[in-house]
């Protein structure tokens, strides 16, 4: 079966990195059959796209997953749309809309959805109907590079989600707070399973952690602030977050009764952030010599770190090796460094 992917064009590398860790972490194989700036095309080893809504309701960079019915030069894809027996497809109302992901086609898109629309509505049963609003059957065509993909849309990622959960929404707020949504995809990006347990010990207001619990993994955060721990308790409760430890402590002295599969957190740096007086690069340093005694052999660790701070530095000496990096410019004078690690 194939599938398209419509990938968020907010940053070049996540988007495909963090569909690519989702995938693994369940258990799907796939081969990349093609890739543009906001399209992964995919082949995928099922015939029923039920088997990726656990897939689409991980992820966060991508708007929507279609699979694909047709696949051909955008010039043909009218009569391939009258060859296509939409009555096995389209049994109640429908919507088609139509995306051009370059500027390269001449092509129309309302008169191309005009077009697609009427084909569709002579080959259903007469009292299927038009419906723009909430279509039981959502029909996607898209054109990039001279091709078109078209077919039914299999799920669609929730924009009111990362909207409703910004930081400044939730009871507790802290400037300087990560999006929900570059939370969402560190979380991803460490492979973590349902039912494994992620640390964050700078857990701040609780960004990460509510995050890794929607996605139904058990999690422990900790923080050196009480204020931190006592609000980011109140913003996953405030969540519906339940499966969680939260506590005050030193991640440079933290223990734990037993290993966790993943750590993903976003360690205090800048102006708006308390390190305690403790320089950054020492407090990293110290913080990962801590950590590494606490994750499980195979587990991994997303790290957010500023462009200034010298990994390979706060690194030596421990298990820790970069597999993975991606570079988010967040102003002039700051880019922010998102940076996966195995232990070695």
């Amino acid at each position: 079966m194939e599938i398209a992917l419509l990938l968020s064009k907010e940053h070049p590398t996540l988007p495909r990195a963090e569909v690519e860790a989702v995938l693994e972490c369940e258990g799907i194989k796939y081969h990349l059959k093609e890739e543009q700036e906001g399209l992964l095309i995919l082949e995928v080893p099922f015939e029923t796209p039920e088997n990726m809504s656990d897939v689409i309701k991980r992820l966060s960079f991508t708007h929507e997953v279609f699979h694909i019915f047709i696949n051909a030069d955008e010039e043909e894809l009218i009569s391939k749309t009258k060859e296509y027996p939409w009555n096995d497809i389209v049994k109640s109302n429908y919507a088609v809309r139509v995306k051009k992901m370059d500027k390269k086609s001449h092509f129309n898109t309302s008169k191309l959805e005009w077009e697609m629309g009427g084909i569709i509505k002579a080959n259903v049963a007469s009292d299927i109907r038009v419906n723009l609003e909430d279509p039981s059957t959502f029909i996607r065509a898209v054109l990039v590079d001279g091709k078109a993909f078209a077919g039914q849309r299999i799920g669609q990622i929730s924009k009111k989600h990362f909207f409703n959960l910004k930081p400044h929404k939730r009871p507790f707020f802290y400037p300087g707070s990560m999006s929900p949504k570059l939370a969402r995809c560190m979380v991803n990006l460490t492979r973590i399973k349902r039912g494994q347990t992620l640390l964050d010990p700078f857990c701040g207001t609780g960004g990460i952690l509510i995050e890794a619990g929607i996605i139904g993994t058990r999690v422990i955060g900790t923080d050196i602030d009480y204020k931190m721990v006592k609000g980011s308790i109140e913003n996953l409760q405030h969540c519906g977050i339940h499966d969680y430890q939260v506590f005050r402590e030193d991640a440079r002295k933290l223990e734990l009764p037993r290993k966790v599969d993943a750590i993903v957190t976003d360690p205090p740096y800048g102006i708006s952030a308390s390190t305690r007086g403790e320089k950054s690069q020492d407090l990293y340093q110290q913080s990962m010599q801590s950590l590494q005694g606490l994750l499980k052999e195979d587990g991994l660790v997303c790290l957010a770190t500023p462009h200034y701070l010298d990994l390979d530095e706060v690194l030596e000496g421990t298990k820790f090796k970069i597999i993975e990096q991606h570079h988010i410019r967040m102003h002039k004078s700051l880019t922010r460094v998102i940076s996966v690690l195995a232990k070695i």
